[in-house]
């Protein structure tokens, strides 16, 4: 079965959630919310964390066959994406050695 699931300590998001409503329901759920303030200058260190998730969604959109979803099953698609991360990390980890 693996290692038991461990809740992260804190829930980061952008300004489209910067409402006390928003932060509220992240503290009930036991959650430490970084939710970035509307009309704060940019740079308050939430996209250290977030270009990593844009950078891995560019690498997806450079197989023409995730960009565009040519076939209806989903389990084709599927193979297609285990094989996009297959080879993302194939090249990583050529470029480390």
């Amino acid at each position: 079965m693996g290692r038991p699931r461990r809740k992260p300590d804190s829930l980061f998001a952008d300004r489209g959630y910067d409402h006390d409503i928003y932060r509220d329901q992240v503290r009930a759920r036991g959650f430490v919310p970084a939710i970035a303030r509307r009309g704060t200058l940019p740079g308050t260190g939430l996209g250290t964390y977030r270009w990593v998730v844009e950078r891995s969604f560019a690498w997806f959109h450079g197989f023409r066959r995730l960009r565009i979803r040519w076939k209806r099953r989903a389990d084709i698609h599927e193979a297609f994406l285990k094989l996009a991360c297959c080879l993302i990390t194939h090249r990583q980890l050529g470029s480390l050695c």
